[in-house]
Order: C-alpha cells, then structure tokens, then sequence
C-alpha cells in the first residue's frame, strides 16, 4: 500500500498494512533551528510549505509519511487581498501594519505568535460594499492560478495541474481546500467587531456569511466539476479557544451549518467520503453543527489545557465520526521517556479505528530533532 492508501483505509476502517505516519507542519523558526543545526538545508528551511515537493523531502527525513494538511487552495476569500502597509513605525520599533484582510495589527520583530489587533476596515455596510463585497465574487481565477503539487514542483492548476489530478496515479494524499466558512470573517472584523454586528446589524451579519458561503460553495463546485480527483475535503475555521468557542453555538448552527451541509453534499456526490475540519481550541460546542452537516473528520484535536481527545466524541457521535491528531507535540521538547509515554497513551485510541494519530498542530522551536525523529521510529514499530 502506498500513503495514500494507508490514510484512506484507516479512516474508512478498511484493512491496512500499517498506520500511516502524519505530521501537521512546522513553525518556521523550527525549520530555521534545525537547518542551523546541520539537519536541514536552508533552502529546504526557506522553501517549505505544506504538501509542497520540498515538505515531502523533510518528512522523509523525519520519519514521516504524510503532511496532512496537503491540499489543492483555491482563493476562497479576498480577491485581490489588500496590500500590506505599513501605517507607522513606533519608538520602540514595532509597527502598525494593514494586512492582507484589511486589519491593523501590531507587528514586532522577533514575534512568532499571532499579532495583536488594533483596527479593523471592516465596521459596517459602507466598507463591506465598498471594499469587501467585490473582492468576494467568483471568478475562474481562483481555480485556475492556485498551485498543483505535481510530483517535484508546483504549478498552476490551467498550466497542466488539472491534467494531473484528473489522473488517478499519485501515492501521496492530497485533498480539496474548502475555504472557511466564519473563520475568516472572524480575522477580518475581530471577535467584538463579529459580536457587535451580529447585534446590531443582523442583515449584513447574514450577507457576509452567506457570500462567503457561496464563494466557497463555488469554488469547490468549479474544482470537482473539472474531473480533479481529490482524496479529501477540508475545512478551516479555527474559531474556538481554550474555553469554547468565539461564536454563539446556536448561532453559528443557524446562519453557518447550511453552508457545511451545502459543500459537504457536493463532495460527496463526486465520490469524497471524508470531510474534515482543522479548529483549533476547546471545539466540543460546535461539533454538533460541523458533524450534522457532513464533516465527519475532526483535527488536529489539541490536547492543549482541556485535554482534547477523540474518546469520548466517539462515544457520543459513534464510528462516523474519525479524526486525525490528538497526539500531543509538547513531548518533542521533552525526551525519549514522553515520547514513549504519549505513544502509549495513544495506543487506545488507535485501536477505536478512524482516528491516525499526528502532533496536535505545528512542531514549535522547542522541538528537538531527535525526538521527533524517534517518535517516528516508534510509531512505525508500534504500529506497523
């Protein structure tokens, strides 16, 4: 069995030769570390990116089988993004930047985490038709200039990435993006300035989902309707913290759950039998919504302060619903010992079936090459 085949068998709870081996990526500043460390090149370090031809060299030299998060993008939001500006530069060196969303945010150099937001160009109806409205409307475009893994490089989907994905003949996983349904709605008007509109402006509340909705709805619908065989759909939402989500359940059930079902449908009337999700945080509140609605694979299931799992979602949703992730990537800042303990904590899970077990989101600066190296080789030894 190739890869590919080994992903799908576990999650379909078909017989398999042994578990796939899956990794969700890599901070840059962990590329960097390890290229400085002798590990790497740095053009692997500078070149890497998820599902390309130079992250299949660094998994390989890990240990690692598949990036899970290998995926064909079309462009499901922003169109042309914003460019980025810098609108002043601080005593302190730090600077206010408008991003690609049309946000404000405080850049520093040195930061890795997520910038701090300052302010938001979208407020209300005028800049929504103004600037968001028309930036959010299908065209070819968005199919036809996102990139195509092809074996050793990428290129784009008219220049011959669609030739290759309407043939059946690749052994590696590799899926259709989806887009975000709120998720990127959330990035764009913030937590308060989504809560207040919901509040005080339903109806353009409403607009701006079901746009976006039909957005990606029609991009996935060009993408299938080309022939292009696809192994999974995925979705990104990443609305959710370590107490719950940043959105009313109920809410996001009524006005965002048809928009899943709608895409989930699609998919699968073009033979997909998986459809995941990548959301970080607590996500327990919103599984309903997603699982109800055709997303039946949940990820990367961070363990994180809550102590994330796919246990006890699979005793209340049952064997439809599967996961990938779970696997808490702390442990590669530790030692051999907790590696070995986290694989057997993981063991199982394993064996509820559906479910592959893969670092809980990007391998931080604190991981140690060794250790995810090792990891690797136990988890082929253990589940091989």
């Amino acid at each position: 069995m190739n890869n590919r085949q080994r992903v799908l068998a576990v999650l379909n709870y078909e017989s398999c030769d042994r578990l796939p081996i899956v990794h969700f990526g890599f901070w840059k500043d962990t590329l960097d570390k390890w290229a400085e460390e002798g590990h790497l090149t740095k053009e692997e370090a500078e070149e890497w990116g998820d599902g390309n031809p130079v992250d299949a060299v660094v998994s390989a030299k890990l240990g690692f089988d598949v990036n899970y998060y290998s995926a064909f993008h079309p462009n499901t939001f922003l169109s042309p993004a914003f460019d980025r500006e810098v609108l002043e530069t601080l005593p302190d060196g730090s600077r206010q930047v408008r991003n690609a969303d049309g946000v404000v945010v405080l850049e520093r150099d040195g930061a890795t985490s997520i910038p701090a937001e300052i302010d938001h160009l979208l407020k209300g109806r005028k800049e929504w038709e103004e600037h968001y409205l028309p930036r959010l409307q299908f065209n070819m475009d968005r199919i036809n200039k996102a990139k195509v893994r092809v074996n050793d490089k990428m290129i784009p989907f008219d220049e011959g990435g669609l030739e290759f994905l309407q043939q059946d003949h690749r052994d590696y996983h590799y899926g259709l993006h989806c887009g975000s349904l709120f998720g990127k709605i959330r990035d764009t008007l913030g937590v308060v300035g989504s809560s207040y509109l919901f509040a005080e402006d339903p109806d353009l509340y409403d607009e701006i989902i079901n746009t976006v909705g039909e957005l990606c709805y029609l991009c996935a619908k060009a993408a299938l309707e080309s022939g292009a065989k696809f192994d999974f759909a995925h979705f990104w939402e990443d609305i959710c913290f370590k107490n719950g989500p940043l959105v009313i359940p109920s809410v996001f059930d009524e006005k965002v759950g048809p928009h899943y079902r709608r895409i989930t449908e699609l998919c699968r009337s073009h033979g997909i039998t998986i459809c995941s999700l990548d959301c970080d945080g607590c996500i327990d509140a919103l599984i309903p919504t997603w699982f109800h609605n055709g997303v039946n694979t949940m990820f990367p299931i961070e363990v994180g302060t809550w102590n994330a799992s796919i246990a006890p979602w699979r005793a209340q949703y049952g064997r439809e619903l599967r996961g990938v992730g779970g696997m808490n990537k702390v442990v590669f800042a530790r030692d051999r010992a907790a590696v070995d303990a986290e694989i057997e904590r993981l063991k199982p899970l394993v064996d509820l079936g559906g479910f592959i077990p893969c670092p809980d989101h990007r391998i931080a600066p604190d991981g140690e090459w060794d250790n995810v190296r090792y990891y690797c080789d136990r988890m082929r030894e253990t589940f091989g």
